[in-house]
């Protein structure tokens, strides 16, 4: 598809993170305001760090770059201008329908309540998207507030996301390092959720395995799995005829009741998602292999800055390392919009958009 311009069509971002889509030189101007030192001083060269400090293969060292950033969104005005900035940078990839995934107890340094970076995030987020509308473009933004496994506050956050679902917040994530916390710590927190009606997504499969995923699955009730790339352990190939391959029990389980792998194939690759490949490759990444398998895979970014990547870009190295068109494209985003967890009503819109625009494109 080389004239085609994807990034005007439509298209759904579930997987993105609040703290990991900041602009480099919005972090240098709130930084200078806090007194916050940064590893370097200019937007060319912090974004040169943040690239080469997340291209690691480690999770962990990977998730430390998020110091920074998490940093400078302590403050009313640190988060309402990021969150304005994210919602405009959405749409100009041409996203209409963004799910915005943050955990607001890493925002408390400065004295706010997670009531407060609620309601500021989602002022922020209203901004950019007035100013999209006044632009004469669409974007319809949801929160998913994320409680972290490794801390015992899941029960608090999980209220919190409740008490504004009808104020900004679409759902409940789970996230944080996946070895040695599984979502049982929190078992009736999940039950609580889902007592509540509250749409779950859980970070699963990325730093740990197919046990990972089915503890997700379990004990954490979740709709979605956040990554869920290594499903593709539970998946086993024919050592004559690698074209026949069967399934583990927690892989069909995922395959036969549509559970949407909120895939992130940039991310994946840097933060050692596939732990049994040195140096892996776009063309290493299993999602072509889940697509022909008929698993409902998403495309998504996960952290926009630390990838140093859009969605557009994400199709774009789908498409040219597995020869994707322009019907494969339109059905990613058909799958995210159908996996949202926005109003029926919104989603009617949302899937009108992408099939008249993809269908214009062809």
């Amino acid at each position: 598809m080389p004239n085609l311009d994807i990034q005007s069509l439509p298209k759904v971002s579930l997987h993105d993170h609040l703290d990991g889509g900041l602009r480099p030189q919005t972090i240098i101007e709130l930084a200078a305001e806090i007194g916050h030192e940064l590893p370097a001083d200019n937007a060319k060269d912090l974004r040169q760090w943040f690239l080469e400090s997340c291209d690691s293969g480690s999770l962990e060292r990977y998730l430390e770059t998020f110091v920074h950033t998490c940093a400078v969104m302590q403050t009313k005005e640190g988060l309402i201008r990021v969150a304005r900035e994210f919602a405009l940078d959405l749409a100009a990839d041409g996203v209409i329908y963004g799910e915005v995934r943050y955990a607001p107890e890493q925002h408390l340094e400065k004295g706010l309540t997670l009531e407060e970076v609620v309601e500021y995030v989602e002022e922020g987020l209203s901004q950019g998207r007035a100013e999209v509308s006044a632009n004469g473009g669409y974007l319809v933004t949801g929160q998913l507030i994320t409680a972290m496994r490794q801390n015992n506050n899941a029960q608090e956050v999980a209220e919190l996301a409740v008490a504004y679902r009808d104020r900004g917040v679409v759902g409940f994530d789970y996230a944080g390092p996946e070895a040695g916390f599984s979502p049982s710590r929190h078992a009736e927190v999940f039950a609580w959720l889902n007592e509540q009606l509250m749409p779950v997504t859980l970070h699963a499969g990325e730093g740990a395995g197919r046990e990972s995923i089915k503890d997700a699955i379990v004990d954490g009730r979740t709709l979605r799995l956040g990554h869920g790339v290594r499903i593709i352990e539970d998946i086993f190939v024919d050592a004559e005829d690698e074209n026949q391959k069967a399934l583990g029990d927690i892989a069909a389980w995922v395959l036969d009741r549509g559970i949407a792998l909120e895939l992130s194939p940039s991310s994946n690759l840097q933060t050692g998602a596939l732990p049994d490949i040195e140096q892996p490759q776009i063309s290493d990444h299993p999602f072509d292999i889940l697509y022909g398998l008929g698993f409902n895979v998403t495309v998504n970014t996960d952290n926009r800055l630390m990838s140093g990547t859009t969605l557009t870009r994400e199709l774009e190295l789908l498409s040219e390392t597995f020869g994707y068109d322009l019907d494969d494209l339109e059905l990613f985003q058909l799958n995210a919009a159908n996996a949202g967890f926005m109003d029926m009503d919104i989603r009617a819109e949302i899937i009108e958009r992408i099939s008249d625009a993809f269908e214009a494109a062809k």
